[in-house]
């Protein structure tokens, strides 16, 4: 990628929505060999040649679930971490289990690496295939000094509640979810009421999250 911001979306689409040639190749562009993919359900670790994985975890995805509808709801870029945030919100049917509809939302988070692009090559050269890049990474000219980044590692972040839906049709435990967090609210409500005095000497004692002991306080 030459602008992640911008190709992010193209390149999510691509890998779970297109065919099967155009998919795999998506993900020996743009991930590096040792790329690690992280999922609730599923995790291939980061050595090389776990691109491959990737590659066959988006297959059985996409497998299972034929026609995905996926939109991206925002996307934001840490460039000093080199970090991507992309906002997702996609429905999920698998085919073989009647009128399983599973919509859900997500983060991915996707740790991104940068490498300097080849120089143009002149008219006389021998062309060079970027299959046969010694280090794994399919290398494109540029005409530009701008670097290219690649996706090192994914993380598909889902809230509790995104994830039941996974395993539960017609929201049955989503609805229980929603019950014990607003259960689990009141018990906060009652553990800040009960153990105020808890709050009292941190603010008047202690001052707050500095690393004294009580005993220091007191002593002054």
């Amino acid at each position: 990628m030459e602008d992640p911001v911008n190709e992010i979306a193209r390149i999510i689409r691509q890998l779970t929505q297109s065919q099967p040639s155009t998919q795999r190749a998506t993900v020996e562009e743009y991930f590096t060999p040792s790329a690690s993919f992280t999922h609730p359900f599923c995790r291939t670790g980061s050595f090389e040649g776990s691109r491959w994985f990737i590659w066959c975890i988006y297959r059985w995805y996409k497998i299972m679930s034929p026609r995905i509808e996926i939109d991206i709801d925002g996307i934001a870029y840490d460039e000093k971490n080199l970090t991507l945030y992309v906002n997702i919100h996609q429905v999920f049917r698998i085919w073989i289990v009647p009128f399983f509809n599973a919509p859900v939302s997500l983060v991915t988070v996707l740790k991104l690496v940068r490498r300097p692009p080849l120089p143009p090559q002149p008219s006389y050269s021998t062309p060079i295939n970027p299959n046969e890049s010694q280090d794994g990474y399919l290398y494109r000219t540029s005409s530009s000094d701008k670097p290219l980044y690649y996706i090192q590692s994914q993380n598909d972040l889902y809230q509790v509640n995104e994830f039941f839906k996974f395993f539960s049709q017609f929201g049955i435990l989503s609805a229980f979810l929603l019950l014990w967090q607003f259960l689990a609210t009141a018990l906060c409500v009652l553990g800040a009421t009960i153990f105020w005095p808890v709050s009292w000497v941190e603010q008047n004692v202690i001052g707050g999250n500095k690393e004294r002991s009580i005993g220091e306080a007191v002593a002054g």
